[in-house]
């Protein structure tokens, strides 16, 4: 092999790469936001897990892409081991479809695509239209590859006993599929090598079958990668990726004599009996575990179990990896580390209530735990979108981005509140005269209607309100008694009933609670999409 046919191998495998990347990029730009809708019809069965896995595998052109998602999705909580095992055996039918597509004689037509594709993809002011084109350009780009690819390997015609040993020793060809797909991190690349091999009479299909099988041992790595660092929930996911086309490979070997007669029967071409080979394995694959996804669950939870997580975890939806693998869900975690942050805040207020009203002072360090992480939730969530606007999304989506930030800006203010008020309980202490009983009993009123419109606020990113005209009238409700309230409060000074000092911090009381409740309406109204 000579220097130049290396580098036009290599050059042929990279224009691969990249021609995947571009289609991947095309149709998660065109699907836009219906992605996050795509995802979230997994929450209820196996099959459809299988069906949508596939389906985005697909679309995105890269099962390792589906598979750091399901890593990722496992590690935020936003799906269960159950859901994700059904998601990685769909991924693994739908990354065949490239293979198929490899085979059909359509790489004929390969500069007619890129011709077109770059014509479309220069038409910036129609985006879906450019990214038809971008796209178009990519899947020309695939097929030009998977040319030079072929062309850079002719001189191995006279070779063919390099290739015959694979025949000979399936564990060889096995080897050989595992170590290409670690090299390349493409299962799809993988196979178009094997297939250009295969087209040029360079690899019989006794030899090309375990280089596919093996192929979807080597595809896992990128789920190990992707589970560095992550949750033993998501090291569950990843292990069932691996454990899933281990087993299956492990079925098929011993009965690789008859699996090799029964591919040959389905076309005439080795290009279409390779790709239908890696198509079939994986259905197959999937058709014998998918009665057993809850056991194959349980045997993962089993050799992988889940810990306790502590009191205070960090940051748990905000995974870097989906920015780079599908903006268009990244935004989606966001949405979630939202509920995540209000969830906290609504754990704060509730402290807060106790201190303030109950005198547990005892949950006054637990107070200043909760406004800290609040904070450090709003930072993560502002460097997060930051990093998503950066990447490139819809109009839709980066619209809608930009609502979450703001309602977690204000979250931070209903942190930022009670711990005020948890300041000025302090004071009401360190006085000899307290507020009146009234003005206590009139507070804790104020406080739980405020209480009550921050929960809905909450709710509202998962379920955005319809008509917002009764939370409101629920936040109308605590400004009036905010002024009710004051006016009272101007009484009692009149009367001497309270000190001066202690009447001001009163009002300060007044008006932290007014604007935790009017925090709470901005965030309900961003989410009902309401100006």
């Amino acid at each position: 092999m000579t220097s130049a046919n290396l580098v036009q191998l290599l050059g042929g495998v990279g224009l691969f790469l990249f021609a995947i990347r571009l289609i991947s990029e095309s149709l998660q730009m065109l699907a836009g936001d219906k992605m996050r809708q795509i995802i979230g019809m997994l929450t209820r069965t196996p099959l459809l897990g299988v069906i949508v896995g596939a389906g985005v595998t697909m679309l995105i052109q890269s099962s390792s892409a589906t598979t750091v998602m399901t890593v990722s999705f496992v590690d935020a909580g936003l799906m269960t081991l159950k859901q994700a095992i059904g998601v990685i055996m769909g991924a693994n039918i739908g990354t065949t479809v490239t293979g198929q597509l490899l085979a059909i004689k359509i790489k004929d037509f390969a500069y007619l695509f890129v011709i077109i594709g770059a014509l479309l993809s220069f038409l910036k002011k129609e985006r879906r239209l450019a990214h038809v084109g971008s796209g178009m350009l990519g899947f020309g780009l695939l097929f030009i590859g998977m040319q030079t690819m072929e062309g850079a390997m002719a001189f191995l015609r006279e070779r063919q006993d390099i290739f015959l040993m694979f025949s000979h020793n399936p564990l060889l060809g096995l080897a050989a599929g595992m170590l290409l797909t670690l090299l390349v991190q493409s299962s799809s690349a993988t196979v178009g090598l094997t297939i250009a091999l295969g087209v040029q009479g360079l690899l019989p299909l006794e030899a090309a079958i375990p280089i596919v099988l093996g192929d979807n041992i080597g595809t896992t790595i990128t789920a190990i990668l992707a589970s560095i660092g992550t949750s033993r929930a998501a090291k569950q996911a990843c292990a069932a990726h691996v454990l899933f086309n281990v087993i299956g490979v492990a079925i098929f070997l011993p009965l690789m004599p008859l699996y090799i007669g029964l591919i040959q029967s389905t076309a005439q071409g080795i290009g279409h009996q390779i790709a239908n080979a890696h198509t079939l394995f994986n259905v197959c694959n999937t058709i014998l575990f998918l009665p057993f996804v809850g056991l194959f669950a349980r045997l993962i939870s089993r050799l992988i179990p889940v810990r306790e997580t502590p009191e205070f975890p960090d940051v748990q939806y905000l995974d870097p990896r989906l920015i780079a693998v599908t903006p268009g869900i990244a935004v989606e975690s966001v949405k979630n580390e939202c509920i995540h942050m209000g969830e906290e805040t609504l754990r704060l207020m509730d402290a807060v209530e106790d201190v303030f009203f109950n005198d547990k002072t005892e949950r006054s360090e637990e107070i200043l735990r909760l406004e800290n992480r609040v904070d450090e939730l709003k930072r993560a969530i502002s460097d997060y979108a930051e990093r998503l606007f950066r990447a490139g999304i819809s109009d839709e989506a980066a619209g809608f981005l930009h609502g979450l930030v703001s309602s977690a800006g204000d979250m931070e203010r209903i942190g930022d509140n009670g711990k005020k008020l948890l300041q000025l309980y302090e004071f009401r202490k360190s006085r000899s005269r307290d507020f009146s009983t009234d003005a206590l009993q009139g507070l804790q009123v104020m406080y739980a209607d405020c209480r009550q419109a921050v929960e809905a606020a909450v709710k509202s990113f998962a379920d955005p309100v319809e008509n917002t005209a009764e939370l409101d009238a629920l936040v109308q409700r605590v400004r009036d008694m905010e002024a009710e309230f004051r006016t009272l409060h101007i009484h009692r000074i009149r009367k001497n009933i309270c000190d001066p000092e202690t009447g001001m911090r009163y009002v300060d009381v007044l008006a932290c609670i007014e604007q935790m409740s009017y925090r709470a309406k901005k965030i309900i109204h961003v989410n009902a999409r309401e100006e």
